[in-house]
């Protein structure tokens, strides 16, 4: 295979797939297309900052011709990388992988990742992008089961929050916490209202912001489903009837970590911003996704409240 010398880099048009699906159309530009022993270029998916985490951290995928320099690889729904940014390489015949090109985005049809209303627990997610240095990459999901985030709206200095749970119900005791990342002995707990598979919660935001605030703080969100019927809940095994959540084993019960990942955004981080809001003397909240788009709350030392 001959990769011209007018596009040293190929270029893929993506089409994702509502089932997690994703077919790669590769431009190669003009030029003799050759396979040498029969060997056939591959497409690469290479999963980023994989030094330590073991092995499965390259997908192969086959490349067939179309003609014309273009190619075609298919990421089928069953093959489910693991969780993270896969960059997107293609390595021609008689290469080995070191010497694979990285692969510049083209079309991206994400349309079908809209609006999604998943028919099973097990959430699978990819959503191809470009990076910021303009190549192509894979964001994958994979959550079994999953909390999806929806509408945040704002009533004083609390935050409410809308939306769904997918692969397990809600209990009676169910409810959600904000963690402390960094501190497990610091949790707030608020009770979930169930509504038709829907969840919602109302979060009051002084709460994170009572305890000393130096410096700029990070509060998790989780969704914890509770106890099905007949089993004893751990808010009577606790102590659920304590309004500050505050626990007294010092460490966090398992949930379902509050994300927003059904539809075809990649990184939340800078693209959903909301406002600040007071959360006690001297100290302000801004409800933010982190950069794999979990839902989190950021307390930090407000000056302008401090004059």
């Amino acid at each position: 295979m001959t990769v011209s010398t007018e596009r040293p880099t190929p270029r893929a048009d993506c089409t994702a797939g509502a089932d997690g699906g994703i077919v790669f159309d590769l431009h190669l530009g003009p030029g003799p297309e050759r396979y040498e022993d029969g060997e056939a270029p591959e497409l690469l998916l290479r999963l980023r900052d994989a030094k330590n985490k073991g092995g499965g951290t390259t997908v192969r995928l086959p490349l067939t011709p179309l003609g014309e320099g273009r190619l075609r690889a298919v990421l089928p729904s069953t093959v489910e990388p693991a969780e993270g940014r896969w960059d997107v390489h293609v390595r021609a015949p008689g290469t080995d992988d070191d010497g694979a090109v990285a692969v510049e985005p083209g079309i991206r049809d994400v349309r079908l990742l809209m609006d999604r209303t998943p028919d099973t627990g097990r959430i699978t997610v990819r959503i191809p992008y470009p990076t910021a240095d303009g190549r192509l990459a894979v964001r994958c999901w994979i959550r079994s089961p999953h909390a999806e985030a929806g509408p945040v709206t704002f009533d004083g200095d609390a935050m409410t929050v809308e939306g769904a749970l997918y692969g397990t119900a809600l209990g009676d005791d169910a409810r959600v916490e904000a963690r402390l990342a960094g501190a497990p002995d610091r949790t707030c707990r608020v009770p979930v209202t169930v509504k038709e598979g829907a969840f919602s919660f109302t979060l009051p935001l002084d709460r994170l912001g009572a305890g000393p605030v130096t410096g700029q703080q990070l509060w998790t969100l989780w969704l914890v489903p509770g106890t099905a019927d007949g089993e004893p809940s751990e808010r009577s095994r606790t102590d659920g009837n304590r309004t500050d959540g505050n626990r007294t084993d010092g460490k966090p019960a398992g949930g379902v970590r509050i994300s927003r990942i059904l539809d075809d955004v990649w990184d939340r981080k800078n693209s959903f911003v909301y406002p600040g809001r007071s959360a006690g003397e001297g100290v302000r909240a801004t409800p933010c996704y982190s950069g794999d788009n979990d839902l989190c709350v950021r307390i930090e030392p407000d000056p302008a409240q401090a004059r």
